[in-house]
């Protein structure tokens, strides 16, 4: 058995990612889950997270939003409405959103604009939550422990 698989990631935009890889954890709506190569076939709707891939010493992390996955034995492929890499996310955005989310949470009784606002704040917690490993430190967990505001 291939000690590999391939990963293929893609957005509405473009193929995010393209590559031979070791492990794959990704967020799906039931939790997290791992893929190593040879992993039974399975199609799994993805949640907002971080998905995380491991190719030999790389690690690699991503903001992923909603989703699918598909795997099969030697090949992953997720269909995803967004995937950032930490140097693509702009963090002072991120952080407006994440304040403008909050705001609606905390004035808000409209049950469409309380569901919007948690949405727009799990993806802006998710997308600073990824920012951390920009400086190369590794701090934070993939999982993170953050509460939702509202929930």
């Amino acid at each position: 058995m291939s000690r590999k698989m391939r990963l293929e990631i893609v957005t509405p935009d473009r193929l995010e990612f393209s590559g031979d890889v070791e492990s794959i954890i990704a967020p799906s709506v039931s939790g997290y889950i791992g893929i190593l190569p040879g992993h039974m076939p399975l199609i799994a709707r993805l949640a907002v997270g971080v998905l995380t891939v491991r190719a030999g010493s790389t690690r690699l992390s991503m903001a992923v939003s909603e989703g699918y996955m598909e795997v099969s034995p030697g090949k992953v492929i997720i269909l995803a409405e967004a995937a950032e890499m930490p140097g693509e996310i702009d963090v002072e955005r991120a952080l407006a959103a994440k304040r403008r989310a909050e705001e609606v949470l905390a004035t808000s009784k409209e049950h469409v604009l309380l569901a919007r606002a948690r949405a727009s704040l799990q993806k802006a917690i998710n997308r600073l939550k990824v920012a951390k490993y920009q400086d190369g430190s590794g701090e934070g967990s993939p999982v993170g422990s953050e509460k939702i505001s509202g929930e």
